[in-house]
């Protein structure tokens, strides 16, 4: 399996308009933070985890190719803004969309002109399948369990594949949902900033969790410009925690 990450940014983006601060200043490519998504690379097929804003930007250096599934954590825009720019990959058929029964409501509501009975050309040719938080379900032949994860009072979805896991937007893990998470190779989880947030982790929250999971190795993304310098920041992490970045690849 690849992992790639197609965005490590919160929802401003890194650098966050307007702003002149050290991070948002950097040359440090490492510092500059697309919208939070992932492309992955199993047994020939591509998944992605949400679809940010960024999207055209972020999958154009990636073959042109079949999308045969993307899962959706949760109905925020910096997670599900490019889902029109899924229109050219319509070419190879349906693009299956993954998501709960409440965030089928609001992409119904927010794009309307993609499930009509009379749809113009040039729409979109997306599906929706609908998961939830109790049951595995399978793309192809990937069998991916579904996590449930609390961004502050709204309940939405983490993902695992086989030994890997994908938790974003992240401020409490509800306790039945641990056992999900044993026997990890690799985590990737968030870690908004250092101060505290309403309903994301601070660098610490998100060190306390892995230190509970105890994952091989951890990767932390959706990093807001207030968590510092990407050289300065690295240097304080344990050795089986990075952040991540931009354009970064895993093989698992």
């Amino acid at each position: 399996m690849k992992v790639q990450f197609l965005g490590t940014g919160t929802s401003t983006g890194v650098p966050q308009i307007g702003c002149s601060c050290a991070v948002c200043s950097s040359t440090d490519p490492r510092d500059k933070r697309l919208r939070a998504s992932i492309r992955i690379e199993i047994e020939g097929n591509i998944l992605l985890i949400d679809c940010s804003p960024d999207f055209r930007q972020q999958i154009m250096p990636f073959p042109f190719e079949k999308i045969d599934g993307v899962l959706f954590t949760h109905g925020h825009y910096d997670h599900t803004g490019g889902i029109d720019d899924l229109r050219p990959f319509s070419e190879f058929g349906t693009v299956d969309l993954y998501m709960e029964e409440t965030l089928e409501q609001v992409i119904r509501e927010r794009m309307p002109y993609c499930f009509g009975p009379h749809r113009y050309g040039g729409v979109p040719d997306i599906t929706i399948k609908r998961i939830n938080e109790k049951d595995a379900f399978f793309v192809n032949s990937i069998e991916i369990i579904p996590i449930r994860v609390m961004h502050y009072k709204l309940p939405i979805l983490g993902f695992r594949i086989a030994n890997f896991a994908y938790l974003t937007d992240v401020k409490t893990i509800p306790k039945g949902e641990w056992e999900k998470l044993r026997n990890l190779d690799t985590l990737i989880i968030s870690a908004l900033r250092r101060t505290e947030h309403i309903s994301h982790q601070t660098l610490q929250q998100a060190l306390e969790i892995v230190e509970m999971i105890r994952p091989k190795r951890t990767f932390f993304t959706h990093m807001s410009h207030e968590m510092g310098l990407y050289e300065e920041i690295q240097k304080e992490l344990p050795m089986h925690v990075m952040f991540a970045y931009d354009g970064m690849e895993l093989t698992i």
